[in-house]
């Protein structure tokens, strides 16, 4: 009876300690970035917005040209929010190559740093590593 007490407690022990040494190096490879930081210093991001500028003014004129020819309010409605729907699908289409290389620099910085969890800095509370800068160190080597 006396052993089994006295097992029972060194594996309580042993269980306390392993789990609050995993999450003690767990704590340590959490890195988070400015994300909006991140996209509005990627290189071709300016660019990127002059084309999203010019393709909405495009798209807004037509818009207008097409609205104005129907009668029919609810069908102008219908008309309006589908070429917005458009708009945003090709302003997606434009900002997804930025997204993507955002993202594939954050992967190479995380690994190079041995950083397993990445999330934005809007979710940090306390603690993890910044690696905003680094990540946009990456982005302009490209």
């Amino acid at each position: 009876m006396y052993f089994s007490k006295k097992l029972a407690v060194v594996m309580a022990v042993s269980l306390f300690t392993a789990f609050f040494t995993a999450n003690a190096a767990f704590a340590d490879t959490i890195g988070f970035v400015n994300s909006q930081k991140l996209v509005l210093q990627h290189p071709k991001f300016h660019q990127v917005q002059e084309q999203i500028k010019t393709m909405n003014e495009k798209k807004t004129k037509e818009a207008k040209e097409a609205i104005d020819k129907i009668a029919d309010e609810q069908k102008k409605v219908q008309e309006y929010q589908n070429r917005r729907q458009d708009a945003a699908q090709e302003e997606s289409k434009l900002m997804a190559p930025i997204f993507k290389d955002v993202e594939l620099a954050i992967r190479k910085v995380a690994n190079d740093k041995k950083v397993n969890v990445v999330v934005d800095e809007n979710a940090v509370f306390y603690g993890g590593i910044n690696i905003t800068e680094d990540v946009i160190t990456e982005l302009k080597k490209k």
